[in-house]
């Protein structure tokens, strides 16, 4: 009786990254992190195991428990898998606070883990880019974390027919609604839950839980009329308000950079977590085949005080994923031919030839920054060519026993079909001019 085997599939809601999809996540995560890298934001990581704690203070036990992979360790203490790298970062800057220069430009690039029922663009572990801009108060920051935002798109080509950035403010939309409906801040975060979900809902239920909270058909009405306006309109309904004015510098700033084409107020965009206190924003994808928020981000002035007694370290940044992206990417059609760039070559071998010759070719190209292999098995020449196809090797190297006594080598460009034959020592020259 055989053993039952084991299954080739991997654990739900994670995926298995073969060559070929590492080397598009290079290209990507690579385009990424050199255009953070120009815009003076420094990389950092953590660890993968962080205390349960952290994920109960700023989200609630809840939370914490259903959407993380958690356990006990064998010290008792409760450790939970990261689900986000925000209470990470935080945790970062409350450890030397003291010795940082603020204000910070950070970025990482984790992997992170949820358990939550996988679906399209939302899988129980993937990478995350997250930009963080930590010590500076006013709307500067939020430009340029916005500005940022747009750029990452942008460096793939995208457009602003291919994307927008919804913007809102928290504070604004805490003091309207506070003034529409009569409400305390308690009262305004209880409707910003509703309106969070207002399109994941039908419109009856919407209605329904906002009278569920002491709104009027009146006052529904007034809140419905803000998903339609300006920023100048929306601001002018309650313009003592602190977030009004940001609002209004925010998007001065974003003309003046020629960005106003990407970016749009609002009303509707809360962003549900509790901890934003400013500036929020979602990134949707206009594809109608794709058409969703694609990541998000925003001011959080809080966090660092969970970690260090009275700390007022403000934070403002974004995140978002890399099923996201590809699915962008993909949608937009902005994915170059990245398996067919660059020059690779394959040194094919014959029988008369000693395999130390082979040797020496491959380590002068590899020598002079050209990316080289020698086959290795025993397959016959016309296999090895076949193996180079596949192989996505734009040349082979050829040198039998005929041209080793010549002391010639043939190179056959398998893009072009073209082949020559060169003296032996010509050869870097010639991969020095394609």
């Amino acid at each position: 009786m055989c053993a039952q085997l084991l299954s080739t599939k991997p654990y739900k809601g994670t995926r298995d990254f073969y060559p070929a999809d590492m080397k598009l996540r290079n290209w990507f995560f690579g385009r990424i992190r050199s255009a953070l890298e120009l815009a003076s934001f420094e990389e950092y990581n953590g660890p993968m195991l962080e205390s349960l704690e952290i994920y109960i203070a700023k989200s609630g036990e809840e939370i914490a428990n259903e959407q993380t992979y958690n356990f006990t360790d064998r010290g008792g203490r409760r450790l939970a898998v990261r689900p986000e790298m925000t209470p990470t970062v935080a945790r970062l800057v409350a450890g030397k606070i003291n010795e940082l220069n603020f204000p910070l430009k950070w970025f990482s690039i984790p992997n992170l883990y949820r358990y939550e029922n996988p679906q399209r663009g939302r899988l129980r572990e993937h990478w995350q880019v997250n930009v963080d801009i930590f010590g500076c108060d006013s709307y500067e920051a939020d430009l340029e974390v916005i500005s940022t935002a747009i750029s990452l798109l942008k460096v793939f080509d995208a457009d602003s027919s291919m994307f927008k950035v919804h913007i809102n403010n928290r504070r604004f939309f805490n003091d309207v609604i506070a003034a529409i409906a009569g409400t305390d801040a308690e009262g305004s975060r209880k409707v910003s839950k509703v309106i969070d979900r207002k399109n994941k809902v039908p419109r009856e239920v919407y209605e329904k839980d906002l009278i569920a909270l002491g709104l009027d058909a009146d006052k529904i009405a007034k809140i419905d009329a803000l998903y339609t306006m300006s920023v100048a309109e929306a601001a002018a309904l309650c313009p003592e308000s602190r977030g009004a004015q940001e609002l209004i510098d925010l998007f001065a700033a974003l003309e003046a950079l020629g960005l106003a084409e990407y970016c749009v107020f609002d009303f509707g965009i809360i962003r549900g977590l509790d901890y934003y206190t400013g500036t929020v924003f979602e990134v949707l994808d206009t594809a109608p085949e794709n058409n969703r928020a694609m990541f998000g981000g925003g001011r959080y002035d809080n966090l660092v005080g969970l970690f260090v007694k009275n700390a007022t370290v403000s934070g403002v940044g974004f995140g978002f994923g890399d099923v996201t992206l590809e699915n962008f990417l993909i949608t937009h059609n902005l994915i170059p031919d990245i398996y067919a760039e660059g020059v690779k070559v394959l040194v094919t071998k014959f029988d008369d030839v000693p395999y130390s010759e082979y040797t020496k070719i491959v380590s002068t190209l590899r020598e002079a920054g050209v990316q080289s292999s020698i086959y290795i098995g025993s397959k016959k020449f016309g296999k090895q060519i076949e193996y180079a196809v596949k192989g996505n090797y734009s040349h082979v190297v050829i040198m039998g026993g005929s041209e080793l006594e010549a002391k010639q080598i043939k190179v056959k460009d398998l893009r072009t079909r073209e082949e020559v034959t060169l003296d032996s020592d010509k050869l870097v020259e010639y991969f020095s001019a394609q």
